[in-house]
């Protein structure tokens, strides 16, 4: 059987690059240069599969790629597959669902403690020199433990906050999402609120959405006013769930205490931006996964989807199972 033809469009392990060589004939990026269009096009010109990130997966690429079979995404998200233009010529997409589940929890919950607890702000508070006097009311934070979390958006990454926060934290966790999660109500002892109600009782706000036409701008002025002036808005989804102008006055205006943030309307974030000089944001660059390990567990996930595409999930290809 010939082998199949891929491009790897982003950097990958170098044991599933080896393994990607193994099973596909390869062509990749030369990564000392930054990716352009007229590039990926000539790439992907003659090529059955592409493992990649972020790459938007359209008609424009997609015109150019007439014998592309399948595109693997190493990421959880898909917003970047143009579903409809990919079905309309029978293409795969997969993604990597499931391995940065706790990895993205243990972040959620960084937001939350150094939102709270001011932990930026007051890292450079001490490093300055500032440190002066011992009477700091003025640094005061606010309390994790025994306080409110609404989630919005309960899938498996807000089921894993919902049970750090409630087990290790003791927090009072409410959701909102399209289903009810019975078994996890009961589990956990969690209530299912509308979302206006999370918003007006909530310390803690956690947006959990996947970005499609209805979650867009799902936060902005309207939803940011609805909030308690001593709340924190959290977001580790998609950026262009929140309307950043809005929650740029917000956090300038005090209509809230504060808001960590690891997504943004726009990425890499413009360094003009103002969230970057506002002391109540903690921004963080799209780094919800990014630990060696789980980078590389959805490395594998995704090369294994790739070629599991490409042969037939029952061909007998040897692919190598994830710890």
């Amino acid at each position: 059987m010939e082998k199949p033809k891929i491009f790897i469009a982003n950097p990958v392990p170098e044991d599933v690059e080896e393994f990607l060589k193994g099973s596909c004939e390869c062509v990749k990026w030369d990564f000392r240069y930054p990716k352009t269009l007229e590039g990926i096009l000539e790439n992907i010109r003659d090529v059955d599969g592409v493992i990649q990130v972020g790459m938007k997966i359209d008609d424009r690429i997609l015109d150019n790629a007439p014998r592309l079979k399948v595109v693997s995404n190493i990421s959880v998200g898909y917003n970047n597959y143009d579903l409809d233009a990919m079905k309309r010529r029978g293409i795969i997409g997969t993604n990597t669902p499931g391995v940065l589940d706790n990895t993205v929890s243990d972040l959620i919950l960084g937001l939350i403690l150094n939102s709270a607890r001011r932990i930026p702000e007051l890292n450079r508070f001490t490093k300055s020199g500032s440190w002066v006097k011992a009477d700091n009311s003025d640094l005061f934070g606010k309390d994790i433990h025994g306080s409110s979390l609404g989630i919005i958006g309960m899938g498996r990454i807000g089921e894993k906050v919902a049970r750090r926060a409630k087990l290790g934290f003791g927090m009072d966790v409410s959701y909102y999402n399209r289903g009810r999660k019975l078994e996890v109500e009961e589990e956990l002892g969690i209530v299912y609120r509308p979302m206006e109600e999370i918003l007006k009782i909530s310390d803690f706000v956690l947006l959990m959405t996947p970005l499609t036409p209805e979650t867009t701008h799902l936060v902005g002025e309207k939803e940011l006013k609805l909030m308690k002036a001593s709340a924190f808005l959290i977001n580790a989804s998609r950026g262009q769930v929140v309307d950043e102008k809005a929650l740029i006055k917000a956090l300038e205006e005090g209509w809230i205490a504060g808001a960590g943030l690891d997504v943004y309307e726009k990425e890499p974030i413009d360094a003009d931006n103002p969230l970057l000089r506002l002391q109540n944001a903690v921004t963080v660059p799209h780094i919800g996964s990014a630990t060696t390990k789980t980078r590389d567990e959805m490395a594998w996930a995704a090369a294994k989807a790739l070629v599991d595409e490409l042969y037939g999930k029952n061909s007998g290809m040897r692919v190598p199972e994830l710890s």
